[in-house]
């Protein structure tokens, strides 16, 4: 009875340089009776060692290590060996633009390394850690590389918009980067709520600024939304969308989490169905939970077009599938229709100017 018991249990592998953080990860992950620690290991070829020998379900790595860093072995992994992979990020800007990379690298998700050690600041790391574990066991690792090999589709939407909300979760860097890959420079104006850190969101708007066509940066507050241009939710602060005349514009407030999130997708969304009405289109990407699903709804009850990223495209079909089931989605499409489903309700010359597109991804 043990056996069948200890058979259900996510296997875990920790790699950490880190004695003390090795044995705090260990001990945390090991209070949830759903979890199990198979071992740790201190750098890269031991734990090459471990994944042979134990095979774990998930993996925590470290975003520095000695010899072959974090991001690199992250590589080798998901080349030769693809698993879940949770990176552990430091409290550092060089440790957000690291962590980013690993998530387009493959790495599934990742934390932060709490501040201090206080008992406080561990309950609430232990409990997203853990979360995060059991999120990633279900994930289909080898969903982003079939994806960056699938062809864009063209899809057509009905009606013009001048104003798209698109909102996601775990996964949503890479996909939000798909998306915008697939758009032009000549884009609509883009507003982007993600569940990240507020310095990771700056890291975040820096990194896809320097690839995708559009300029990118992180929104500040009276902002004018503008075609052409992404604007990043800051990760402190609630982002909405506020009317002017025929202008739309950004607010910030740093009011309590809605939805469990701040910024919230909901929060975004719902502003847009006041501002934009049926000018709006709106989108939501992969995401853990039902953050986005009423504020998609209150979109499509004032006229807006609603787009949900469909099941087999999104690392996880949660926000997604909770906005579906609640009638909020009037399209489901692969990550790869997305973008240029977007481009073509775009036509500046025929909406109301300053008009934009807000785009809001949770996690």
């Amino acid at each position: 009875m043990m056996e069948a018991t200890m058979s259900k249990r996510i296997g875990v592998l920790v790699v950490d340089d880190s004695v003390l953080m090795r044995k705090i990860l260990t001990s945390l992950l090991q209070s949830d009776p759903a979890i199990e620690v198979l071992g740790a290991a201190g750098d890269a070829a031991k734990a090459r060692e471990l994944i042979r020998a134990l095979n774990p379900d998930v993996l925590t790595l470290d975003i520095e290590m000695p010899g072959m860093d974090g991001l690199s072995f992250l590589r080798k992994i998901i080349e030769l060996r693809p698993m879940p992979v949770i990176m552990i990020s430091t409290l550092t800007q060089h440790g957000a633009d690291i962590t980013l990379e690993a998530l387009e690298v493959g790495a599934v998700d990742f934390i932060q390394k709490p501040a201090s050690q206080g008992d406080d600041m561990l309950e609430c790391f232990r409990r997203e850690l853990c979360e995060k574990v059991k999120q990633a066991a279900n994930l289909r690792v080898g969903l982003r590389r079939a994806q960056r090999r699938a062809q864009q589709r063209r899809v057509a939407l009905p009606r013009r918009a001048s104003l798209v909300a698109v909102g996601a979760s775990t996964g949503g860097v890479e996909s939000l980067r798909a998306v915008l890959m697939n758009m032009t420079a000549a884009c609509p104006p883009v507003v982007v709520t993600q569940h990240m850190p507020p310095r990771f969101t700056e890291a975040f708007a820096n990194r896809l600024n320097r690839i995708c066509p559009m300029r990118v940066r992180e929104a500040a507050h009276g902002d004018a939304i503008r075609p052409g241009e992404v604007l990043i939710a800051p990760g402190s602060h609630h982002l909405t969308v506020i009317r002017r005349g025929r202008n739309f514009y950004c607010a910030l407030d740093d009011h309590a989490p809605v939805s469990g999130h701040r910024p919230s997708v909901d929060v975004l969304f719902r502003s847009v169905a006041t501002a934009a009405g049926a000018e709006a289109l709106g989108v939501i990407l992969t995401g853990m939970g039902k953050d986005g699903a009423a504020g998609m709804l209150a979109m499509r009850q004032a006229g807006a077009m609603t787009i949900g990223q469909n099941e087999e495209s999104a690392l996880i079909y949660g926000m997604p599938r909770e906005a579906f089931e609640r009638g909020a989605v009037e399209r489901q499409l692969p990550l790869e229709a997305i973008g240029g489903a977007i481009m073509s309700a775009w036509k500046p010359g025929e909406t109301a100017a300053g008009a934009g597109a807000a785009i809001g991804v949770a996690s």
